[in-house]
């Protein structure tokens, strides 16, 4: 059920993130034209992987908070996103505002996935009784929302997680979607789309308007309908290339290993990789059984072989701030 609930929402989210206009380079004269990367009209160099390396699950818990600190402030990643119902929103939130230039968005948060470490709506449950459940809390899973909330509930609590962000001074620098939630359904896609573009806040929304793209999704079993490709492709801020996470493994060097073949595997262009790093302790290992794999990626990024492997790869690195200066930088000429 967990292998079909994850490919589910990886459906939907690719889905959700098409578009139909596509930019080409200027007449070659030839019948040809190239089409730019999303990361060549940010003015980045033609061909290269330019990566954002995104920790998901800030405020989730003292673990991953402790964890993704400790990376954003030794470089070794990014960018980061914060859950606002979660128990430690508010420290992470605090510690964002003491480092200004730190790339922290908002991961909006729709789901209450672990089975006892649990959390509700930052709105009032009263004006959003669609995404609560016989608990009180967020429905567990990403079908249980689509089959009860509307989009106007929906677009109520992903409003007041941001609106919480700023009363706290702090202004998020993205948005995201926890488990795909916001993708679980065209009317959600179409909030999700409207909000962003409203507080003028990038969500990570990805370009499928290559046909060959497309057609790779589908071939693997994603059905990406004209409908979704409609509602998403009026949307004006800028996109990604791909969207990816850290592969699992028995193993760190497993995991390692995983990683590599994936970034070796991506075409050039701007991709998000995200994952969930945390600290190991006694307290994490009741919360979640994937743990030891969250373990692994705090690892990650900080070990020498891997960062020895970026620099051979020849690998670019971008957040999300910097991404928002190119586009307005660009949109201005």
């Amino acid at each position: 059920m967990k292998k079909l609930l994850i490919i589910l929402v990886a459906f939907l989210m690719l889905s959700a993130c098409s578009e139909n206009n596509s930019d080409t380079s200027e007449d070659l004269g030839e019948e040809t034209q190239v089409k730019k990367t999303e990361a060549e009209k940010l003015g980045f160099e033609t061909g290269k992987k330019v990566l954002i390396l995104h920790a998901d699950d800030a405020g989730m818990s003292p673990e991953a908070n402790e964890a993704i600190i400790e990376i954003l402030k030794n470089g070794h990643i990014q960018s980061a996103a914060v859950m606002a119902p979660c128990p430690n929103f508010e420290d992470f939130i605090n510690w964002a505002k003491e480092n200004p230039g730190v790339d922290v968005g908002m991961h909006l948060t729709l789901t209450s996935e672990w089975k006892s470490y649990r959390w509700g709506s930052v709105s009032d449950s009263a004006k959003v009784p669609g995404l609560i459940d016989p608990e009180g809390k967020f429905w567990h899973e990403v079908p249980d929302v689509v089959m009860h909330a509307s989009a106007e509930e929906v677009e109520i609590e992903i409003r007041a997680q941001i609106d919480a962000a700023i009363a706290l001074g702090w202004n998020p620098t993205h948005m995201d979607t926890h488990m795909g939630t916001l993708y679980g359904s065209p009317a959600y896609i179409a909030v999700f789309a409207k909000v962003a573009e409203e507080y003028n806040i990038p969500a990570n929304i990805l370009d499928l308007s290559n046909q060959d793209v497309v057609e790779r999704y589908r071939q693997i079993g994603y059905p990406i309908t004209d409908e979704v490709i409609a509602l998403a492709s009026n949307y004006k801020l800028p996109k990604l290339d791909n969207f990816t996470s850290v592969p699992r493994g028995k193993t760190y060097e497993e995991v390692r290993e995983n990683f590599f073949q994936l970034v070796k595997s991506l075409d050039a262009g701007l991709t998000e990789i995200i994952f969930h790093p945390s600290t190991e302790t006694e307290n994490v290992k009741t919360i979640t059984n994937s743990w030891q794999q969250r373990v692994w990626e705090a690892q990650l990024f900080s070990d020498p072989v891997v960062k020895k492997f970026f620099t051979d790869e020849g690998i670019i690195f971008t957040n999300w701030i910097d991404i928002m200066d190119r586009f307005n930088k660009v949109s201005a000429k």
